[in-house]
């Protein structure tokens, strides 16, 4: 238990899963793409320009939450088999939208 430590709350805003991790590099990033594509899961990318995460704004009811669906870009891509095709989009849109969070997130069309 003395190894565990707490995640500081305050300005270190979390957005997904992966978010925990240290940035990762190109080729590590080509690996997580790697995994989605062993699992025959459909990669696709999207992105928000202004908030990376959930928030409350326009709602109070328990359970609902802007900022739940972002941006797709382009189509998911079908059909994809290696990851440097999906790095490729990535930089796309990081081009076309430096500012913006971006995700790439794995479709199970079954």
């Amino acid at each position: 238990v003395q190894c565990m430590q707490v995640w500081p709350p305050l300005g270190l805003k979390k957005f997904e899963t992966l978010s925990y991790l240290p940035p990762l590099s190109s080729e590590q990033l080509a690996k997580e793409v790697d995994y989605l594509l062993r699992k025959n899961l459909i990669p696709c990318l999207e992105f928000e320009l202004e908030h990376g995460f959930v928030y409350r704004e326009h709602n109070r009811s328990p359970g609902y939450y802007d900022g739940r669906y972002w941006t797709m870009w382009k189509l998911p891509m079908f059909g994809c088999n290696d990851s440097s095709q999906v790095l490729k989009e990535l930089e796309e849109c990081k081009k076309a939208y430096p500012s913006a969070f971006i995700r790439i997130i794995g479709f199970d069309d079954k």
